[in-house]
């Protein structure tokens, strides 16, 4: 994969003064996720040969029953300050996108892995397996968020707000008519061919009336909240300790 062009924005790994080096030890490993590493390489993996910090491949259970292997990178975490580049405020992003009669919604290829990661930083990445020690090309790990929102301002600085309005890898065009939407879609493309932006055609919906973004739904009338949202929150079991009722909170909040 080519990925998003550097010109707009690499991945730094900034680590904290006099930061601790860990290089943890190989863990046993089963082989389907040995063979899953070696289909990894192919794409966003490096060789490694002089190693500094070390992590390892972890398991990590889905809702759907299957796994999905991640890289714990705890101590690489802990090592590395936070980017505190913002996130929109979700209720003024809906607002802002509410009260238009046509609208597309974008998602990103691949997410995270179009944006390199800088290379004086990609051996820092570095994680054990049984083929050996890799890094990551592209951006893995803390931080990637406020990364992918900082390249979707840069990429998009001139149409947000406008005709776009983007959410770390969500990108909502927004158009009074649609002939307007027509037009505002043709300097979108135009703007993803340019930086090698990748969308994901399974995530993307063009020439809508409405459309469901972050728990609500947007469309010409305004805004109301997403069903399926509330329904999660009315099916909650009944609350038993202190960080359920938090959780309770925060979501009530999101939507208030």
């Amino acid at each position: 994969m080519l990925g998003l062009d550097t010109a707009i924005v690499e991945h730094k790994l900034l680590l904290i003064p006099n930061a601790i080096l860990v290089q943890q030890q190989l863990r046993r490993m089963k082989l389907e996720v040995a063979i899953k590493i070696k289909e990894w390489k192919a794409s966003f993996l490096a060789v490694v040969e002089y190693l500094q910090w070390v992590a390892n491949i972890v398991l990590v259970p889905k809702k759907d029953g299957k796994v999905q292997m991640r890289v714990d990178y705890k101590d690489l975490n802990k090592a590395s300050p936070k980017d505190n580049f913002p996130l929109p405020h979700i209720d003024l992003l809906v607002d802002n996108i509410a009260q238009h009669s046509c609208y597309s919604f974008m998602n990103g290829f691949s997410e995270y892995n179009q944006i390199r990661m800088a290379s004086e930083d990609k051996e820092k990445t570095t994680f054990i397996t049984t083929w050996g020690p890799f890094c990551y090309k592209v951006m893995p790990l803390k931080n990637v968020r406020a990364t992918y929102q900082r390249a979707m301002v840069t990429l998009f600085h001139d149409m947000m707000h406008k005709e776009v309005e983007v959410y770390v890898d969500d990108m909502i065009a927004k158009s009074k008519t649609p002939r307007q939407h027509i037009d505002d879609l043709r300097k979108l493309f135009k703007r993803l061919r340019k930086y090698r932006l990748r969308l994901n055609p399974a995530k993307c919906t063009f020439g809508v009336g409405m459309g469901k973004l972050l728990g609500f739904i947007v469309n010409e009338r305004g805004i109301k909240l997403d069903s399926d949202k509330a329904k999660a929150i009315w099916n909650m079991p009944t609350l038993k300790i202190e960080t359920e009722v938090r959780g309770f909170l925060g979501r009530v909040n999101y939507i208030a």
